[in-house]
């Protein structure tokens, strides 16, 4: 139980940073936790209103859920840390101006938790009369009544001199922690380990060389007519392109191309995992082909924009080709533009 015997006029710069620290933190926790919870519902539970299946790995699909998480991993700790250190000094003799800061705090915090159930309530009821009532969006609302009941309560008995304040402290951090690792591991689940994000950052360098590869073998096709022999016919230094290699050619994987005909060629590479497919939300939304005049020359196929993959370089993990065939209705060698 808190000294509050005869306290004298005073401010302890240690309580006050204390408790500066315990509202920043936890602010900063219960953010970075709703993010990180919302992100994996959204991909777990995409809305198809508001997405486009798309082929391939773009690493800033996940960029806000990512960092969200590393926030979380480190600020939560950092948060319990200072949370137990600012109990601590309640034990200890505080000035009147103590008392006040330490009122003042755990009333706005009981303040905007309050406002947050009202809000999250509110939200609640105006989707359902619009309509729009999923599993994602229930247990969005679920989450953050959780959350917002969660703190209220935790500080709303600290405002209070009772016997259970104790183990109301106990059970709310627990249910904190609970919660919070509850969230890391299904992030985890959701956007793979580092090891496994590197990989598909490699494979997905692997098919942005091949597309490379391929505008210059529909260049080298459209200045000279006839398809190169192989790769080493499109360096040219004088252009300053060179040929990307795999990124682990050390390890003996390598890039392959093939003629097939007057117009047809194969491009080939070995992947580590299947290309990824499935709905992605707030980003881009789907192919976006140019607008292509007929005697526009053009490269072949279109890609995705901006910076995905589309289907036409879907694969499995191991040796894949990909056959292409210049369709010279859209494609025109440079000399009909003369």
């Amino acid at each position: 139980m808190e000294n509050t015997t005869n306290p004298e006029p005073k401010l302890s710069p240690k309580f006050f940073f204390a408790s500066l620290f315990v509202l920043v933190w936890l602010i900063t926790t219960v953010t970075s936790f709703l993010n990180v919870v919302f992100g994996v519902l959204n991909k777990k539970f995409p809305d198809v209103l508001n997405a486009a299946y798309q082929y391939g790995y773009n690493s800033s699909e996940l960029s806000a859920m990512r960092g969200a998480l590393a926030t979380l991993i480190v600020v939560f700790p950092v948060f319990l840390l200072t949370s137990y250190f600012w109990t601590k000094l309640l034990k200890g003799r505080m000035g009147r101006v103590d008392l006040v800061i330490k009122k003042w705090l755990l009333y706005l915090i009981v303040f905007l938790a309050t406002i947050t159930i009202v809000v999250d309530l509110i939200t609640l009821v105006r989707y359902f009369v619009e309509g729009e009532i999923t599993t994602r969006f229930l247990l969005k609302v679920g989450v953050t009544l959780a959350v917002a009941l969660l703190i209220g309560l935790y500080y709303l008995y600290e405002l209070k001199e009772t016997e259970r304040k104790k183990n109301i402290r106990v059970l709310c951090s627990a249910l904190s922690v609970i919660f919070v690792i509850s969230a890391v591991v299904a992030a985890f689940m959701i956007i793979g380990s580092p090891a496994e994000q590197r990989v598909l950052r490699l494979d997905q360098r692997r098919i942005e060389d091949l597309q490379s590869i391929q505008s210059q073998v529909v260049s080298y096709w459209q200045s000279k007519e006839v398809l190169p022999a192989t790769l080493d016919d499109l360096k040219d230094p004088l252009l300053g392109y060179s040929l990307p290699k795999d990124p682990e050619f050390e390890d003996g994987k390598i890039y392959e191309y093939k003629a097939l005909g007057d117009l047809s060629f194969e491009l080939c590479a070995t992947f580590a995992k299947p290309l990824p497919e499935g709905w992605v939300e707030n980003y881009g939304g789907g192919v976006y082909p140019m607008a292509v005049e007929k005697d526009m020359a053009v490269s072949y196929p279109y890609y995705p924009w901006p910076g995905g993959t589309n289907e036409s370089w879907q694969h499995e993990a191991g040796r894949a080709c990909f056959e292409r065939i210049i369709d010279t209705d859209i494609i025109r060698p440079y000399s009909d533009e003369i």
